[in-house]
């Protein structure tokens, strides 16, 4: 008989790792020390943007830290942004800071995304700090990835030698917690396969899988005949998808919760799951800015 599955709860865990974060800045503060200074750009009206900057300001200030948002129309152009960049670069108050994607049209995001210091860059996305998580040195990581690999820490999750097959490339997450997952460490030490949307045979792939970390951009893709019993499943994805409720609406993963949870040892759920494991990340990286610990 399969053994009860363990809903891996996102929400508690952030709580957790916040709250150790709070205790920390309040020992910096008592020794009247300049606590963290966590600063954000936002160019235009995306709601998404607006939602995820406004959650990330009240949590910060939930964990003691000071947290300043700089807002642009839509119409800005690169230049006037990359003077920001600059601006923010130089301002020894700020101790870290994120540009949200998405930028409008007009702008180059990898060229924004060079400008910032890899010091301050507490978003990971800078290639130095790509590149020195590639070759295993101190870096910043990149929030979600980072938040995934601490929910498989804090549930004792076994990694080594086993095979963690993770859906999608993209260099916020598929990509990065790839590399992570393969490297010599705990969580970490497992045999990696990076499917995507060219994958032939992709059921086959994810039928092997130990750990299945699923960052596809599709809604509700995996399906209970692509997995195998006891699997750990990590669900990165977000969707909205018409629903019978009052919103008319209703927040879903890339993966069929509802068959591939009877199947699964642990999964996250969503909402509450990965997603709140972000933003405590990020403010982890903004802790370790303040302190100097990387650079």
């Amino acid at each position: 008989m399969k053994n009860q599955t363990i809903l891996i709860d996102g929400k508690k865990t952030a709580q957790q790792v916040k709250n150790e974060i709070k205790t920390e800045v309040a020992t910096i503060v008592d020794k009247h020390e300049k606590g963290p200074h966590l600063a954000a750009i936002i160019v235009g009206d995306d709601p998404a943007s607006q939602t995820y900057v406004a959650s990330k300001e009240r949590a910060a200030k939930s964990v003691g830290m000071t947290s300043s948002t700089y807002r642009y129309p839509e119409e800005t152009t690169e230049e006037e942004l990359l003077a920001a960049i600059d601006f923010l670069n130089e301002d020894e108050e700020i101790d870290g800071f994120i540009v949200q994607l998405p930028l409008p049209a007009h702008i180059n995001v990898d060229k924004v995304i060079a400008r910032i210091d890899p010091a301050k860059d507490v978003d990971g996305f800078h290639p130095v700090n790509v590149g020195r998580m590639a070759i295993g040195q101190a870096a910043f990581v990149s929030a979600t990835p980072a938040g995934i690999l601490e929910l498989l820490k804090r549930y004792n999750i076994e990694t080594e030698g086993r095979h963690c097959v993770v859906l999608g490339r993209s260099n916020i997450v598929g990509s990065p917690v790839s590399m992570l997952m393969a490297k010599k460490t705990n969580p970490g030490n497992a045999t990696v396969t990076l499917c995507h949307s060219k994958t032939k045979n992709m059921a086959e792939i994810t039928r092997t899988a130990d750990i299945l970390i699923c960052a596809i951009g599709q809604a509700q893709f995996v399906k209970a005949d692509m997995v195998k019993e006891g699997v750990v499943v990590i669900d990165v994805g977000i969707h909205r998808i018409p629903a019978d409720n009052e919103k008319g609406y209703k927040l879903v993963g890339d993966v069929d919760f509802g068959a591939v949870s009877k199947k699964a040892s642990y999964i996250t759920p969503v909402p509450g799951g990965v997603g709140p494991m972000t933003i405590a990340m990020l403010l982890k990286n903004t802790l370790s800015a303040a302190k100097k610990e990387y650079y």
